[in-house]
């Protein structure tokens, strides 16, 4: 299973390289922007 920190780099290079703001991302997912922000931070 994927750790939190790894999974929080995972998601942040793929939503950078798709030119994805953390709140397009919330969007679609049906997540808040808060949300796209601690996963990528980690927590």
């Amino acid at each position: 299973m994927l750790d939190q920190k790894v999974f929080g780099e995972k998601l942040r290079n793929h939503r950078k390289k798709l030119g994805m703001t953390q709140e397009e991302v919330a969007e679609k997912i049906g997540v808040s922007p808060q949300a796209i922000s601690k996963w990528e931070s980690g927590e």
